[in-house]
């Protein structure tokens, strides 16, 4: 008898800067005096489905690629962008067990999925372009807003940690 397993799979948590002011200047780490300076939306995808509907692009790792490749590969199956600069790799996997509804339908012994994060940086104008099926919807959400879209707790918490990550490390590109 087989033992369950855990799927690879990868994701990108991708950043777009967007300059923003506000009149007590606290946007943004790195505000100018005038209290306006950059900050990171993150890119959220919606599936057409009752629970759990926002989440960052991901999808399986296919035989013989990198999560990186991966994450690149699932970034434009599902958001039709490509070409971000690549920021990093989170040493970090989300790992989840699947439904019991959804596992029946499973004729394999994957029993969850065990998600590897790359941080991704767009330029301002990318435009997301969604197939409308798979994918139905997309929003870019500040910080302060993800806990409107990400519903589940646990993947809220190991979301925003990694998007400190992600920020940290576009910050220092912004830099040089």
């Amino acid at each position: 008898m087989m033992d369950d397993v855990y799927r690879s799979a990868a994701s990108v948590l991708l950043l777009r800067p967007s300059d923003v002011c506000s009149p007590d200047g606290t946007v943004g780490r790195d505000r100018r005096a005038d209290g306006c300076g950059t900050a990171y939306q993150v890119l959220l995808l919606h599936k057409p489905r009752k629970k759990d509907d926002w989440q960052l692009p991901q999808g399986g790792v296919e035989e013989g690629e990198t999560i990186e490749q991966a994450a690149m590969r699932e970034l434009k199956e599902e958001a039709g962008l490509s070409g971000v600069e690549v920021l990093g790799k989170s040493d970090s996997c989300y790992k989840y067990d699947f439904p019991p509804s959804f596992r029946r339908f499973r004729p394999d012994h994957v029993c969850g999925q065990c998600i590897w994060y790359v941080y991704g940086l767009a330029p301002s104008s990318a435009a997301v372009q969604v197939d409308g099926q798979e994918i139905d919807g997309h929003i870019w959400a500040l910080p302060e807003e993800l806990h409107l879209y990400v519903r589940r707790k646990e993947y809220l918490e190991f979301v925003t940690k990694l998007l400190d990550e992600a920020v940290s490390a576009a910050r220092k590109v912004e830099r040089k």
